[in-house]
């Protein structure tokens, strides 16, 4: 495969660095021979795929047949700007297309759209804007859609809406529509020592490109092991993941091939100090095709969290301009209505989605449609190594999917809120200086489109929503982190003060919506050990139902006591016990 291939380029980075974007050019870090205040490193965001992994419709439901390739005559209604990315499997289909074609949904609908690629966010952020003010002062101008990665959001949304104040609070951009999500492309590759033990990651290095959306899966994985990461690129800290910048995905990739190495000023006692190290790389985070360069070109590693884990991080996300989407209603709820169907036939029928990706290929006029269904799909093989390692793996969405996404599902669970709101407080913290705030999840999230779908047309709901079969226990840990949940002195209730600590456990479970749960309670050596075993047990046990009551599923959780029997640190000392007494939380499978 030819590394010049970009499945997903710079348009799905983050876009913090447009923010005060001329402040990190001018911006002196550090003094080169004094010792001065590190910039901290901390822990942040604690908190086979087959062919058709579940067909969404029964088989009494019928197989549409697939557009012609005629494109329909007239100005399009919407000019959809998309970066190349699989989970738009249900928008291609749906148009027929890069135009909407005959006997397409959107045909069927009254809906004329024309789908352009457009993978750089400056220049996506700049249609909006450009479409914003032309609209105030002619209504009849088409429409300007854009689709955008789900933890990238919140920098996104900070960017777009400074633009936007001036044209007034009609004219700001909102999320009304999610058409399917990232399962698996998106990846922190690292040692298998990692998978064995996360800890080995501390003083080790991840070439990624900074602020991006697959260096939240770093994050992520981080804080949910207790590991802090280090967010200035220009120092070594020994006890941190410090991160090397890439200038793209395919640079992440190619610096671990190549070897590359650079020096750092080395981190002592919280300090930069003149002293240098020189560092590798050694894990990248990156998707598709850096996944298939590494593990081609080099191999040596495997997954250490993905899309597919962590599964609910990366919707694709469709925005416009409040004031258009209000003004054309109508439009807005046919759109709605042609994805969700599309979405079905995707997940139920493998002519619809090669047709997808035949259609996929022309929009992106890249490649052929075999090559985008292959990374669809997600593909498992052998690198260069040896190793086992899955490559690709994206999601098409139906109208379930999208209402369960949105909290308008049976659990009423609102994961994109959660998944905004971890992101966006992950970048806050890190890099402040880029982005100190964003935007209210309620003021740039519109689901009145989608509600009035949901009340209105039962029928979409025929096909069956994205399920999980989870393990009863788990036997793989991908993060595991201990939290010391205060209890009642020798009972299970809860005290309310931990509630806070529980709420993050729920967020960082529901970004990971495809690993199972691991509660574990474990004491102290005072006291009986058969009612230090029962009391973990029903500590275990308690929280669990707090979990349950929030919306996660009992099958998910495994909910353990271990006693005195593993304590981490000696009971010979008051803060050795009361480190003992912790309720661990892993995720795995």
């Amino acid at each position: 495969m030819s590394t010049k291939v970009k499945v997903k380029t710079s348009g799905k980075v983050l876009i913090i660095f447009l923010i005060l974007a001329g402040i990190f050019a001018g911006k002196v870090f550090w003094y080169d021979n004094l010792p001065q205040d590190a910039k901290e490193s901390t822990v942040v965001g604690q908190l086979a795929l087959p062919d058709a992994p579940e067909a969404s419709l029964s088989g009494k439901v019928e197989q549409l047949s697939l557009p012609q390739a005629d494109a329909v005559t007239g100005a399009p209604k919407v000019v959809w700007k998309v970066m190349a990315w699989n989970s738009q499997f249900p928008l291609m289909y749906a148009n027929g297309g890069p135009r909407t074609t005959a006997g397409s949904l959107f045909q069927s609908l009254g809906v004329n759209i024309q789908i352009e690629r457009q993978d750089d966010c400056n220049k996506t952020i700049a249609d909006l804007v450009a479409f914003a003010q032309a609209y105030k002062e002619n209504p009849s101008t088409p429409g300007v859609f854009a689709s955008f990665m789900g933890d990238g959001m919140p920098a996104f949304f900070s960017a777009l809406t400074k633009e936007l104040e001036p044209l007034g609070p009609e004219y700001q951009p909102i999320a009304f529509y999610t058409m399917g999500k990232s399962y698996g492309e998106d990846q922190l590759m690292g040692p298998i020592d990692w998978k064995r033990n996360p800890q080995s990651a501390k003083g080790k290095t991840v070439s990624v490109v900074l602020r991006d959306g697959d260096m939240n899966i770093v994050l992520k994985w981080a804080g949910d092991n207790g590991i802090k990461v280090n967010p200035d690129e220009t120092s070594y800290d020994p006890s941190a993941i410090n991160l090397i910048a890439a200038n793209d995905f395919l640079d992440a990739a190619n610096k671990y091939i190549t070897g590359y190495r650079e020096k750092r000023k080395l981190v002592q006692d919280g300090k930069k100090v003149n002293i240098d190290t020189t560092v590798g790389v050694d894990a990248v985070s990156t998707w598709t095709p850096g996944d298939v360069n590494i593990a081609q070109g080099k191999g040596g590693l495997v997954t250490i969290a993905s899309t597919k884990q962590y599964s609910s991080q990366m919707p694709n996300i469709t925005i416009t301009i409040k004031k258009f989407a209000y003004d054309n209603r109508s439009l807005m709820e046919n759109i709605i209505i042609g994805l969700s169907r599309a979405g079905d036939q995707v997940r139920s029928f493998t002519s619809a989605k090669k047709f997808a990706a035949d259609v996929s290929a022309q929009v992106y006029n890249e490649k052929n449609g075999d090559y985008w269904l292959r990374y669809y799909n997600g593909v498992k093989t052998k690198d260069a190594q040896g190793l086992s390692v899955e490559l690709g793996g994206s999601m098409a969405f139906n109208l379930a999917d999208a209402a369960n996404m949105f909290g308008l599902g049976n659990d009423r669970i609102d994961r994109y809120r959660v998944v905004y709101k971890t992101f966006g407080d992950i970048n806050s913290k890190m890099y402040p200086e880029y982005m100190a705030t964003y935007p209210e999840y309620t003021k740039v999230v519109d689901k009145s489109f989608m509600a009035s779908i949901l009340s209105n047309h039962p029928e979409l709901l025929e096909g069956k929503s994205l399920t999980v079969n989870y393990a009863s226990e788990v036997s793989s840990e991908v993060s595991s982190k201990a939290y010391h949940i205060q209890f009642r002195t020798g009972s299970s209730e809860i005290l309310p003060g931990s509630y806070s600590d529980l709420d993050r456990i729920l967020e960082s479970a529901v970004v990971a919506e495809n690993l199972t749960l691991g509660v574990y309670g474990h004491t102290d050596d005072v006291g009986n050990p058969e009612s230090n075993q029962r009391l973990s047990e029903a500590r275990a046990q308690s929280v669990k139902n707090y979990l349950v009551r929030k919306g996660l599923r009992p099958d998910r959780i495994e909910a353990k006591g271990f006693g005195e029997s593993n304590p981490i640190e000696s009971n010979l000392s008051e803060s050795g016990r009361a480190t003992n007494r912790r309720v661990q939380i892993v995720l795995g499978e």
